[in-house]
């Protein structure tokens, strides 16, 4: 939620996703807040009574969306094509971009090239109203669901090209707390709901382990 960053200077990457205020899904994301702002993690996930479990997972998507793009925007002028000519997240995973439209057979890019093709992927995602309808009674399509877990998986990779590549400047920046309360939730989302395979999830495995082993 944006309320992690207090009043720092809001540099995101991408513009910020809004969800329209007075919608049904701008008041599930004040219910998302209110539980966070709890401090329960595992609670803030859940779905809540009686809501529709691809709008709980629409909003959430749009708003880690949001998170991740302002975590990025902190340290996008310490990943350039110098440092980080491919897009990884350690020594043993390297990921290639494709989006199966305008690119369609993976290619290899540094890794801010990647994240700029992924985040606008995303942004295209979100934007379009037959795949994240934001307005009442307009139902999700039926692959609703299958988008939501590639945008997470996808979503996934910056934060583990945040945690290996750059912690260092994370932690220069003072922004691990953030960093990590925005992974630990986000983690928490994505196993609720079933909806990253765990073998994607890999290149972070100990730290989610760390991470959410206080909280079983």
């Amino acid at each position: 939620m944006s309320f992690l960053f207090g009043n720092r200077s809001s540099k995101t990457f991408k513009p910020k996703k809004n969800i329209p205020e007075g919608s049904h899904q701008y008041e599930l994301l004040k219910h998302a807040e209110a539980t966070l702002g709890s401090g329960n993690l595992r609670m803030a996930v859940v779905l809540p009574d009686g809501e529709d479990l691809n709008e709980w997972v629409a909003v959430n998507t749009v708003d880690f969306f949001n998170q991740i793009n302002m975590l990025y925007g902190t340290i996008t002028d310490f990943c350039s094509e110098d440092s980080c000519p491919v897009m990884s997240a350690g020594p043993k995973y390297e990921y290639h971009w494709a989006d199966g439209t305008n690119i369609k057979k993976p290619i290899k890019c540094s890794a801010p090239k990647y994240i700029d093709y992924l985040m606008t992927w995303v942004q295209d995602q979100l934007d379009d109203e037959t795949l994240f309808p934001s307005k009442i009674g307009v139902p999700f399509p039926k692959n609703f669901m299958s988008v939501a877990k590639t945008i997470l998986k996808r979503l996934f990779r910056v934060y583990a090209h945040i945690y290996h590549q750059h912690f260092d400047a994370v932690m220069q920046l003072q922004e691990e707390a953030h960093l990590n309360t925005s992974f630990k939730h986000f983690i928490f989302f994505v196993q609720e709901f079933n909806l990253i395979d765990r073998k994607e999830l890999v290149p972070l495995q100990d730290l989610i382990e760390k991470l959410t082993t206080k909280d079983r």
